[in-house]
């Protein structure tokens, strides 16, 4: 394949692939995003669990990590060159952008892992917390279905469990514009640099430069998100959606708290872009190779 060429992968493959690497990445990372989650939580740090039991909530990010992950890749790589080609027949091929391409390819494929990553996050940030009634990973499900007040999306059935989807979807979407266009054009300017196609090694280190850069500028809807999916601050006080969570924040706590755990998002978000695209490259040449 020449270097400056679109790839296309197989749906199937790309489904196994991007769910391996995500299972692979979110179990690997977990101590560092509980610790990111505490900082961000309202009721402060070591109130959290501190340093405490950083793997509790493990086992709702390997339930959803890979699901999730097999989604956005299925639909991203799907999806390539769907807009491709739309952006041929419409644009014509001069005038078409690559970076557009995977700008809406990726925002499609966030909003459809979303379905799965918002209910995992959910579970997860509160087993993270401490939260009352959050021991295990059963009770801490039953508790979120419970929450049937309306301020989630479908909670009449879900309860809880889709609080924060909109502003996940905020924030996952603005994530993609900046990393997706980077990584790849990362890829192909160090591909025409050596005249083939980059490894899985060097595909990794694009996709940790490429989610760093990327985490640094979402922090703050990842601080609203965070406060939304808990539900209520540190006085017990609810939460009524994203503008709540802001006007709160700058009256009670300052803007700074906007960037609160910008550091360990940051660190974990490039540790596991390398080891998730790094996975993720490896596992889909192992199976382009298979098949």
């Amino acid at each position: 394949m020449a270097p400056d060429k679109e790839r296309h992968t197989p749906f199937l493959t790309s489904l196994i692939a991007g769910g391996m690497a995500g299972t692979t990445v979110d179990l690997a990372l977990f101590p560092i995003d509980t610790l990111k989650t505490r900082l961000q939580s309202p009721q402060g740090f070591v109130a959290a669990g501190g340093f405490r039991g950083v793997y509790r909530g493990i086992m709702a990010a390997a339930a959803g990590s890979s699901p999730g992950a097999a989604l956005f890749f299925g639909t991203y790589e799907t999806m390539k060159p769907v807009i491709a080609n739309l952006q041929n027949t419409y644009r014509g091929e001069e005038a078409s952008s690559p970076a557009l391409t995977h700008m809406i390819a990726a925002s499609i494929g966030e909003a459809a892992a979303c379905l799965v990553r918002v209910p995992t996050e959910v579970v997860k940030s509160k087993m993270q917390t401490n939260a009352a009634g959050a021991s295990s990973l059963s009770e801490t499900f039953k508790l979120v279905v419970s929450e049937k007040d309306g301020r989630a999306f479908g909670s009449k059935i879900f309860g809880g469990l889709y609080r924060g989807y909109g502003i996940t979807l905020m924030r996952e979407v603005p994530f993609a514009f900046i990393q997706f266009p980077l990584y790849e054009r990362l890829k192909v300017e160090w591909a025409k640099v050596q005249g083939y196609e980059t490894s899985p090694l060097q595909a990794a280190t694009c996709g940790s430069f490429s989610g760093g850069v990327a985490a640094a500028f979402t922090t703050p809807l990842d601080v609203v998100k965070t406060r939304l999916m808990l539900g209520s601050d540190k006085n017990g006080v609810k939460y009524h959606g994203a503008n709540d969570v802001i006007g709160r924040i700058l009256k009670e706590e300052g803007t700074s708290v906007f960037l609160s755990g910008i550091q360990p998002r940051v660190m974990w978000i490039s540790i596991g872009g390398f080891v998730f695209f790094g996975a993720y490259e490896s596992y889909r040449s192992l199976l382009m190779n298979i098949s």
